[in-house]
């Protein structure tokens, strides 16, 4: 049934995706994860999917790459929606769970230690223009240098920490991929993801992507800040070095930078500007409780990692402990969101209430839990080497080709190449084994 498996090259929705590196360190010493296990393989104690020779597709829906000395996690692409930023996050997490786990294992086995150290988080955003709507001042090139200009004060102060280096943004073709430092707690990175995903998608609507349009919306911006071509990839990236003085290394607080308007404000009061331009597209992508604690730290009620007199130790051992808002007790476990959202003044609440409060958007508790993206659940079936039942036919994945194609085989052994479009909505077989 040929007809029946069209080629698609490009996927119906928008979506987004988060990648994660990371250092490992083995007895203490740093060392490549291919000097270790090989490939992905040698590490994981159960047979997989495989992607490429250096990467296995994950049962948690996401996938592990080997990648030019570090370990990379990387989620499923998740269509953009109410509530994305929380499912990015929520299938990051659980990637990261799934590879610590097969750490711990290894560990037992082979009497030696393993642990992972955060090195970086990139943020995929569907960049999906109609050709025909592109032009000289609409192209993804101009796109990533006008956020490279907007994104950084906002993104350090939601998740930098002191020893972060700078904010990268590169053009992808068919997307935008925001690069920052790794955030080890999963509600701040919630936060974050939800500020970056939210300003990218308002930016990409916008008319033309000249810089001009920053001033004409009224956006502030940095005087005597101009991003850098990024020294290893296409796009940008805007360091340190790239400032007057470094952002990550001084107050946040402090009333010191000039802006292109004339005014002296702080790090925290321009970031806190720049997203009320965009709280409703940043509403729209995240969960209550990250939007919540986006702008309690933005309005200095909870510490952000700069309020901080170092980079936290959670940093060095991630994955170790996933709980939302108390991975890192320097942050007194997001103790200003015990508010009412938007209050201002009034009694604290009760103990109970702060307990639902601060429930994690993937909680199970009622009224609060999390679903699945579509796409997620075609990535679970196919981590999870469930057959798909297509027009009748039984089809079972023997591979996962990039991020939009898996590779099935059919009862006759005629091997068909189906994008994950085709598969949304298909029954899986219940008895198929992990």
């Amino acid at each position: 049934m040929p007809n029946s498996f069209p080629y698609k090259s490009q996927l119906e929705f928008p979506v987004i995706g988060l990648e994660s590196e990371f250092k490992v360190f083995v007895d203490e010493q740093e060392v490549e994860p291919e000097g270790v296990w090989r490939t992905p393989a040698g590490l994981v104690d159960r047979p997989l999917l495989k992607r490429t020779t250096k990467s296995l597709q994950l049962p948690t829906g996401g996938a592990l790459y080997f990648d030019g000395g570090v370990l990379e996690v990387v989620t499923p692409v998740i269509e953009i929606a109410p509530q994305c930023t929380a499912r990015v996050v929520r299938s990051l997490w659980e990637q990261i769970g799934f590879v610590r786990e097969q750490l711990d294992r290894w560990e037992a086995r082979s009497g030696r230690t393993a642990r992972l150290q955060a090195f970086s988080c990139h943020v995929n955003i569907s960049f999906e223009l109609p050709r025909e709507e592109r032009g000289r001042d609409r192209t993804i090139q101009k796109l990533a240098l006008l956020l490279a200009h907007l994104l950084p004060v906002p993104a350090i102060i939601a998740g930098a920490n002191r020893k972060s280096t700078g904010v990268g943004v590169r053009p992808r073709r068919d997307r935008i991929e925001v690069t920052t430092d790794f955030t080890p707690d999963p509600g701040m990175m919630a936060a974050a993801v939800a500020l970056i995903v939210g300003i990218a998608r308002q930016v990409i609507a916008w008319p033309s992507y000249r810089l001009g349009e920053l001033d004409a919306r009224g956006v502030p911006r940095l005087a005597d800040v101009v991003p850098g071509r990024h020294p290893s990839r296409k796009g940008w990236i805007t360091k340190d070095v790239h400032f007057p003085k470094s952002p990550f290394a001084g107050d946040p607080d402090a009333a010191v930078w000039r802006t292109r308007d004339g005014r002296t404000l702080s790090l925290r009061a321009m970031a806190r500007e720049t997203a009320m331009i965009f709280r409703d597209a940043i509403r729209r992508v995240s969960d209550p409780f990250s939007y919540r604690l986006l702008l309690s730290i933005l309005r200095g009620e909870t510490p952000s990692l700069l309020d901080l007199d170092d980079r936290p130790p959670a940093y060095d051992d991630v994955g170790r402990v996933t709980h939302w808002g108390s991975v890192l007790p320097e942050l007194h476990n997001f103790r200003a969101l015990m508010r009412d959202a938007g209050a201002t003044a009034g009694p604290r609440r009760r103990r109970a209430d702060l307990e639902e409060k601060l429930a994690p958007p993937w909680s199970d508790s009622r009224h609060r839990r999390l679903t699945r993206s579509a796409y997620e659940k075609v990535f679970l079936a196919l981590g999870r080497r469930r057959r798909f039942r297509v027009d009748g036919e039984l089809l079972t994945p023997i591979r996962v080709k990039g991020w939009y194609h898996s590779l099935l085989r059919g009862a006759d052994g005629t091997e068909r190449l189906v994008s994950i479009d085709q598969l949304r909505g298909c029954n899986t077989d219940p008895w198929d084994a992990n």
